[in-house]
């Protein structure tokens, strides 16, 4: 369900959280999400409730109930990455992220890879990054730009 598909006044919610506004939006938001169980309603909520009352728990599970009933949807992956630098997760947020740009390129995911400075993936993941054969073939392959 997209944006513009919900009710106007969830629209304004969610066009408030993603202002900064999230206290005002979780308010709204947790009303919604009592009527209609939305997906998109739902991770928005745990959004909100990470970054004002600290509840990465529910928040959490709140944006995994959102990706299990609409799993083709970036927002929730972009939702449950912002909960997770909440949280203090780096690793889990860049993970959830990456799993989003995976189903389509949002803006606002990357923005946040950007903000966060996130590294290429290594070459051969089951080796360490500093491995020599990662350090090799990574530098190997951006010059001729296939990274």
């Amino acid at each position: 369900m997209t944006i513009n598909a919900l009710h106007p006044e969830l629209a304004k919610a969610i066009k408030t959280a993603e202002q900064g506004h999230t206290l005002t939006a979780m308010v709204q938001l947790e009303d919604a999400y009592r009527e209609s169980g939305a997906p998109l309603v739902a991770s928005y909520l745990g959004y909100c409730l990470a970054k004002e009352q600290h509840q990465f728990k529910r928040a959490v599970a709140l944006c995994r109930e959102a990706i299990e009933r609409e799993p083709g949807e970036v927002l929730h992956f972009l939702n449950l990455g912002r909960v997770y630098l909440e949280a203090g997760q780096k690793v889990m947020a860049i993970k959830s992220f990456r799993q989003g740009m995976k189903i389509s390129r949002n803006r606002q995911i990357m923005v946040e890879l950007n903000d966060l400075g996130v590294r290429k993936e290594p070459v051969f993941s089951s080796l360490s990054r500093t491995h020599v054969l990662n350090r090799f073939f990574g530098y190997f392959f951006n010059r001729l730009g296939l990274r």
